[in-house]
């Protein structure tokens, strides 16, 4: 058996939550060789807490899309074999866990952090690193509903991980109105907050579909008024409270007036790392790209061959 068929096996069962017996049947095998495959995995150290997602088949596709994509890296997840959009997450996740891994591994160093659902799955993937000196800070404000995917939460499970220091931004996500958000930018401890995540060397940040269907939406952030205005401006996406047009610019909206939040010229002076899991979330995450301030991408196989298509 080759490399890939042991890391598909492998990915499919402990990601993509199938039994053994439906592992052999997506890739031919009978139960006892993917029993031999899972067993030689663990052997090899391709599974821990994390899996080892490099395979002949994602590195190629990973270095294509980099280059149509024109950014410094790309990281793909292989496909869990699961219709579930949990799956993809968990995936992506679980990747850039491994990268964030050796990114935060020693020595001083500042990493900014959004919020949703897959920066919380890389948060849960997390292990294996130690530096007290890793400060993890928040690139935007507070949801008022607590959750395992707000900024909060995601900073604070990361830096408990590794030993190091949590910092929050004391402000709402969204404030009533853009003078209410100035209020906010101008209170010592905001700036501050800001002054550090502005210093981050790496910034690792979601993107939301900016609609109906967004997290933002169904966390009861956003409310009807503000999804009209947003289908009027033409959003189809949004990142750390920014959001975005199908080119890339900010869309004319008071939303993006109204988040104390780090801006689009602050990541652009970062490494910023975006994770998108999904395909759903294909074309949200071509509008993030065309903005210029992706260094990086972490996505899933499907996501990533709909982005090398042009389909988003």
């Amino acid at each position: 058996m080759t490399d890939d068929t042991r890391i598909r096996a492998a990915w499919l069962y402990h990601v993509g939550g199938f039994s053994q017996d439906e592992v052999g049947q997506r890739l031919g095998l009978s139960r006892f060789k993917v029993l031999r495959l899972l067993s030689d995995a663990r052997a090899a150290g391709e599974v821990v807490i994390s899996l080892d997602h490099r395979s002949s088949g994602t590195l190629a596709l990973a270095e294509a899309l980099r280059r149509k994509l024109a950014i410094r890296d790309v990281l793909v997840a292989p496909d869990p074999g699961s219709a579930d959009a949990s799956a993809a997450r968990r995936a992506v996740g679980m990747v850039a866990a491994n990268w964030l891994r050796v990114v935060a591994a020693s020595g001083p160093i500042t990493v900014g952090v959004g919020w949703g659902r897959t920066l919380s799955a890389m948060a849960d993937a997390l292990t294996g690193v130690q530096n007290p000196q890793l400060r993890v800070v928040s690139l935007m404000g507070a949801m008022v509903r607590t959750g395992p995917e707000g900024p909060i939460d995601v900073c604070a499970r990361i830096a408990q991980v590794a030993g190091g220091q949590a910092l929050f931004l004391p402000a709402p996500f969204l404030a009533d109105s853009p003078e209410d958000a100035a209020l906010f930018m101008r209170q010592r401890l905001v700036r501050e907050a800001l002054d550090a995540a502005r210093s981050a060397s790496h910034m690792i940040v979601s993107v939301g579909e900016g609609g109906r269907e967004a997290l933002l939406t169904s966390s009861g952030v956003v409310g009807k008024a503000d999804l009209a205005a947003m289908a009027a401006a033409g959003v189809v996406a949004d990142t750390t409270g920014k959001f975005l047009r199908a080119d890339g610019t900010l869309a004319p909206v008071d939303l993006n007036e109204r988040t104390p939040a780090i801006g689009l010229a602050d990541m652009a002076r970062s490494e910023v790392t975006l994770l998108a899991a999904g395909a759903a979330k294909a074309r949200a995450a071509r509008a993030v790209l065309r903005a210029g301030f992706v260094d990086r991408i972490v996505t899933d196989e499907v996501t990533a061959r709909v982005l090398l298509r042009g389909e988003a």
